[in-house]
């Protein structure tokens, strides 16, 4: 029996996206159907190389191919992605980066730079093209954890303007205002020079084109967060704390400084830093030693998302007060915890942007997680 292209097209309309919630042939997930005898080859676009339903979909795929059409067509599937953004082609601003995703926190001494950093690296390492911005103008720390203090970027001149080159390192571009300043001295700026200078990073410098642009806000809710959020086209933000109930407080004001009726950015979900403490020898067990399930509980009350639980291992402050960032490495358990916490970014930022796309801004309707 000669196998048809619309056979194949109709079977797969019975595969959904876990998080979309739509079949993969209405989401134009499908291409390159090639028939060859009972051979059958296509390609599966997922909205993110980070996608942790990959897997998944592509055995959902060949059950779908069996059970339809027939059980001995071999089934040949090329998963590749194409990451998705709500970015409009009239945004003037950044407008080769697809998504900009801010991290910040309610207090410092989270880890929030850490976690920025290893997100950016996790990232790029599924293959996406992925920039990085140090934004916490007095306390810079991205230079020390790339291993870049004294390094200057490059730039030319257009127009009577400089540009700037970002460095390029761990397969993501990256700039600071660590890279302009002394930092051995006190940044002695008012809020009005931190914004202009921070606002340089983003337009005064060649990014080219990014999937992701992981922007380490400072902490709080100050003038240099504010101007950030109200002036670029954020995706969403993500939320650092651990877990105590006196971080936890702070963390409530930096979501109700996102959920803002006038700024109004979606908040993709909740990191907990130092969560918990694994054993080298009893890397199974887990230690809750600031207590268990705080920012879980948080999240919930949120109604956002649990994005992940990053261990206290101390070869994390180690490596980035090495210049080279835990999530460089797979063979920890710290890494696999980036790693994660890279998928499940990606996938919330997937779900935002189609939610986004649907049901305007007024964000996703209940049943949607």
């Amino acid at each position: 029996m000669a196998i048809e292209k619309n056979q194949i097209i109709d079977a797969l309309r019975h595969v959904d996206d876990p998080d979309l919630r739509k079949d993969l042939v209405t989401l134009n997930m499908i291409e390159n159907i090639i028939i060859d005898g009972e051979k059958v080859t296509f390609d599966v676009v997922l909205t993110t190389p980070a996608c942790p339903l990959k897997n998944q979909i592509r055995q959902a795929c060949v059950d779908a191919i069996h059970q339809y059409v027939a059980q001995g067509v071999d089934v040949e599937i090329n998963m590749t992605s194409s990451v998705t953004t709500r970015r409009r082609e009239t945004d003037a601003m950044l407008k080769e980066v697809k998504n900009i995703i801010a991290v910040g926190s309610g207090k410092g001494g989270v880890g929030k730079s850490t976690v920025a950093v290893n997100l950016a690296i996790a990232l790029a390492k599924t293959g996406a093209k992925v920039g990085l911005i140090d934004a916490d103008i007095y306390g810079p720390s991205i230079p020390m954890m790339f291993g870049m203090v004294n390094e200057r970027p490059t730039g030319y001149d257009k127009d009577g303007k400089t540009y700037v080159y970002p460095f390029e390192k761990f397969g993501i571009k990256v700039l600071s205002i660590g890279f302009f300043v002394d930092q051995s001295k006190a940044l002695i700026w008012r809020g009005p020079m931190a914004s202009m200078a921070l606002r340089q990073l983003f337009t005064d410098a060649e990014w080219g084109s990014l999937d992701y642009m992981v922007i380490d806000l400072p902490p709080g809710t100050g003038d240099i967060p504010l101007t950030l959020i109200q002036d670029f086209p954020l995706t969403g933000a993500i939320i650092v704390s651990t877990p105590q109930q006196v971080a936890i407080a702070d963390v409530r004001k930096a979501a109700d400084m996102f959920r803002n009726d006038k700024i109004n950015i979606p908040i993709l979900g909740l990191v907990e830093n130092m969560s918990y403490f694994s054993p080298p020898e009893s890397p199974e067990k887990k230690y809750y030693i600031f207590g268990q399930s705080g920012c879980g509980k948080f999240a919930r009350e949120l109604n956002i998302p649990l994005l992940g639980q990053i261990p206290i291992v101390s070869a994390i402050s180690e490596s980035g007060d090495a210049g080279i960032p835990m999530a460089v490495n797979d063979d920890s358990i710290a890494a696999t915890a980036f790693k994660k916490l890279s998928e499940n970014v990606a996938q919330q930022i997937a779900i935002s942007n189609s939610v986004r796309e649907i049901f305007g801004s007024a964000g996703r309707p209940d049943n949607v997680k």
